[in-house]
């Protein structure tokens, strides 16, 4: 069976959900806490809504057993960058691969570390294709 699409989030709900991903399960405060911590100038009635829309979204499940309800993400870290990516190669680079990475490369400064592991990659696909 093929998962659903994930619905891509906004900048904001990315946020959550890197806080989410980093800690696993959180109250609404940890949330708060953890972004207030990182200099996000959010209050916590504002997190509470954004985190109340992302579960009507699917992007967290809401557990109410206890008093202070616990909120989980359900698409996983590699899932949603897959979704983001998939998006922004379709509407941004007309489907092309080499348009994206081409772009990132002459835009962003890679390492020497990353350009290693490009290379190691590479030389991975081409073993495949051949």
């Amino acid at each position: 069976m093929t998962p659903s699409p994930v619905k891509n989030p906004t900048d904001a709900e990315l946020r959550i959900l890197h806080v989410l991903w980093r800690h696993g399960p959180c109250t609404v405060r940890d949330v708060h806490t953890e972004l207030s911590r990182e200099g996000a100038l959010v209050g916590y009635t504002t997190i509470l809504k954004l985190m109340q829309i992302m579960a009507e979204k699917g992007l967290v499940v809401r557990d109410d057993s206890a008093r202070a309800h616990i909120f989980r993400a359900v698409p996983s870290e590699e899932t949603a960058q897959n979704s983001l990516m998939n998006d922004l190669l379709k509407r941004a680079f007309d489907g092309s691969a080499q348009k994206l990475v081409m772009h990132a490369l002459e835009t962003h400064k890679a390492s020497p570390e990353d350009r290693a592991e490009i290379r190691r990659l590479l030389d991975a696909l081409e073993r495949e294709n051949t």
